[in-house]
């Protein structure tokens, strides 16, 4: 496994729209293309059998430049997916736990005479804050949106927009704990705001 690891200066590192230093593919890596358009920051840890995609094909044109960012300092679990079309920002001193699904495309299914895979899927960008940690099994939606320092409990299915230090979990993800100035961490019926709203105002 480490004779088999990847690193900045090694052929796959290359190709890498950027790859930083000290940063690492660790061996076995899962499929990997659209390389060009994918940017990984310094210190960066990519576990075992990790799949990191730009785009439907590799060799594809991309409108986005990156379309995958990783920050600094960051580790992704091993098995986890992060499926980019338009764009992914993971920022930096994120852990995931193993087998996290990160996506920024949905296919649509407003045509009920069509099969679903066949009709016109939908980007909508992802960011994922520095300093949170994703459990294992995650499933994050086009369309999330987190703040700093956010834990996301394991087996989460998340979509929509969270404030910074808090705490989510369940199917679909909802704000369980927050960190509010002057009070400390709050939770159950004291936590206020929703996934709509990114500054957690409650929703009207």
């Amino acid at each position: 496994m480490r004779h088999g690891a990847t690193g900045p200066d090694d052929d796959l590192g290359r190709g890498f729209g950027r790859f930083g230093s000290g940063s690492c593919l660790a061996f076995p890596t899962g499929a990997i293309f659209g390389e060009r358009w994918i940017h990984i920051g310094n210190d960066t840890l990519i576990g075992p059998n990790v799949c990191l995609s730009a785009g439907m094909v590799p060799g594809q044109e991309m409108v986005t430049d990156p379309v995958l960012r990783i920050g600094d300092r960051t580790m992704i679990g091993r098995g986890s997916h992060i499926v980019s079309h338009f764009s992914i920002d993971i920022g930096d001193d994120i852990q995931t736990g193993p087998y996290v699904y990160i996506t920024d495309q949905n296919h649509g299914y407003e045509n009920p005479a069509e099969p679903v895979h066949v009709q016109w899927p939908h980007d909508v960008p992802v960011k994922i804050g520095s300093g949170s940690w994703i459990g294992t099994g995650v499933v994050i939606l086009p369309g999330t949106e987190l703040g700093r320092n956010v834990v996301v409990a394991a087996g989460a299915v998340v979509r929509g927009k969270f404030p910074d230090h808090c705490v989510i979990a369940g199917v679909p993800a909802k704000m369980v704990r927050r960190y509010v100035e002057g009070e400390g961490w709050v939770s159950g019926p004291a936590v206020a705001g929703s996934s709509d709203d990114i500054d957690g105002k409650p929703s009207r």
